[in-house]
């Protein structure tokens, strides 16, 4: 085998692991709502759905055209204000098998500092 097919097959085992593990917390505290986060290279896109899945509130930064980090910014300030709007206040934060660390992160805190709680 390549070198390179062990290298991805050893990313995609890492990811597969961490999405397992925010898989399981989400699933303990399935009461509240699911602030899910994907991200892709150029975007990112996050939404709130209940329990039975419903889309609360969804919103992508496709219509934004800034750094991505300001994006990230932008998109959780937004979510935020369309989260509170639908008396949302309180959600499971769902990383969906991304690491807790740039765009990701900023889009959490800027939505924690619009009063979303998780």
């Amino acid at each position: 085998m390549h070198t390179l097919a062990k290298q991805s097959k050893a990313k995609n085992a890492r990811y597969a692991r961490r999405k397992h593990r925010t898989n399981i917390i989400t699933k303990e505290t399935s009461s509240l709502p699911r602030l899910i986060v994907n991200r892709s290279v150029k975007h990112i896109f996050a939404q709130i759905v209940d329990r039975s899945w419903v889309v609360i509130a969804a919103l992508s930064d496709k219509w934004q055209t800034w750094t991505k980090s300001e994006k990230a910014f932008a998109t959780g300030k937004a979510l935020a204000a369309l989260a509170l709007k639908a008396w949302c206040e309180q959600v499971v934060f769902d990383r969906n098998g991304f690491l807790f660390h740039g765009r990701v992160k900023q889009l959490a805190e800027w939505a924690r500092s619009w009063w979303l709680q998780f």
